[in-house]
């Protein structure tokens, strides 16, 4: 120690005193002692820097491309060990500040603060270095990959940068860290208005991590802020969502956890898509069927045994009761609407495009001034939006088209040639 101190020591004024012994002013010996000390050693820094730079980055592609994980090459897309190889050099700065400003006391204080300063600084860009190579690689591990890795790394990057800030203003005004701190208590209130949507951010991402609420790739509507589409992106203020027609709409983190908004992960991970839709259909077409409409209605073939076997029953029942059928109102007796009902609920069932392990019904709703509504409940097999649509929009075509053949009309709002003569 002592002898590195005396080597110190022999340098500090090495110049100095050569340019008084040849007769220079005191006072510009002294510069120009400092001058070349101060050149000598960021010379000798720049170097040294130069050096490592190369040395590390090497090393690291050396060990990222005999790595067999991809940890490595995400440290050096980063810049990690560029920014490892500023330290060296930043501590022979630091280690010769007092001996290149030995005659210049405050410019060695003002010095040293601002290599401090610096120091904290590169420390912040080695954490952010570090956190994004952490990011980029939890991204790439299968069950963290629609977790908001985005929101956390920002989260410790921010309590990073204001440590970092409150310790450089700390060493500039010369302060203790603790004490100011302790100053800066009473601004917290505005610190808190300021980054009042930073800090609901935050606590909508752990609330929405532990809850499960949002997937990255989750498709999701909010209508509130006019988003139907995937989540691209999680952040600590903001939620990304890819609409489907490739518009990019944003939604503040919090309002996941403030607002209503629909998750269709369920249905995703489901074994179809729900078809809930109905059709109205008019009272006055609905009515007891006949003899005849029924000999009719048995040429469909998929509902043929039903309606044997039911017709059987009822003429068995209505015997044995000895109900008068001169009256379709009396006993037992089949209507066009409820065959229908049927044969809607059988079709789908024989329909490609259902799943048939999952719910299939077909059921009448409470009656409307618009008609008696007839609701189809199914899943459809394919979640895929554009197949989803044709198998219900297929199942719909067939429905309409089959109306009239159990004497039904579907119900719909009167328009002007409704009330126009016929046409010569």
């Amino acid at each position: 120690m002592c002898r590195s101190k005396s080597i110190f020591m022999f340098f500090e004024h090495l110049l100095y005193d050569y340019l008084v012994s040849v007769g220079m002013a005191d006072t510009t010996a002294k510069y120009l002692n400092m001058l070349a000390l101060l050149l000598g050693v960021l010379i000798i820094a720049l170097v040294i820097d130069f050096i490592l730079r190369k040395v590390i980055i090497k090393f690291f592609n050396r060990l990222a491309n005999a790595s067999k994980t991809n940890f490595d090459d995400f440290l050096v897309k980063n810049k990690v060990p560029r920014n490892i190889a500023h330290i060296i050099p930043l501590i022979i700065l630091l280690t010769f500040t007092p001996t290149i400003f030995v005659d210049f006391p405050s410019a060695e204080n003002m010095v040293e603060k601002g290599l401090q300063v610096f120091a904290i600084i590169l420390t912040l860009w080695i954490t952010r270095s570090l956190l994004n190579t952490l990011k980029s690689f939890f991204k790439t591990l299968p069950r963290l990959k629609d977790k908001p890795i985005d929101s956390y790394i920002q989260v410790i990057m921010i309590f990073a940068w204001v440590l970092g800030i409150l310790s450089a203003f700390a060493i500039i005004t010369g302060i203790e860290f603790i004490k100011f701190v302790t100053t800066i208590g009473a601004a917290s209130a505005i610190i808190i208005l300021v980054f009042r949507d930073t800090i609901l951010g935050f606590v909508a991402s752990i609330q929405v991590s532990i809850n499960d609420m949002v997937r990255i790739g989750d498709w999701i509507t909010f209508d509130k802020y006019g988003a139907d589409g995937d989540v691209t992106e999680i952040n600590l203020s903001t939620v990304k969502v890819q609409n489907f027609d490739k518009t990019i709409t944003t939604i503040p983190t919090y309002a996941l956890i403030s607002d209503s908004f629909k998750n269709w992960r369920g249905m995703q991970s489901s074994g179809g898509r729900r078809i809930k839709r109905s059709l109205n259909i008019k009272y006055d077409s609905v009515h007891y069927l006949t003899k005849e409409e029924l000999d009719g209605l048995k040429k469909i073939e998929i509902i043929s045994n039903y309606l044997e076997t039911l017709q059987s029953k009822n003429e068995a029942y209505n015997t044995k009761k000895s109900i008068n059928k001169e009256l379709l109102l009396n006993g037992r007796n089949l209507t066009n609407i409820g065959v229908f009902r049927k044969y809607v609920e059988t079709y789908i069932e024989h329909h490609s495009g259902t799943n048939k392990d999952m719910m299939i019904m077909v059921r009448q709703l409470a009656p409307t001034t618009q008609g008696l509504p007839i609701e189809i409940y199914a899943f459809s097999s394919d979640k895929r939006w554009q197949n989803y649509e044709y198998v219900m929009a297929d199942i719909f075509d067939h429905i309409i088209a089959a109306v009239p053949y159990f004497n039904l009309e579907v119900f719909e709002l009167p328009s002007s040639s409704s009330f126009m003569g016929p046409k010569h």
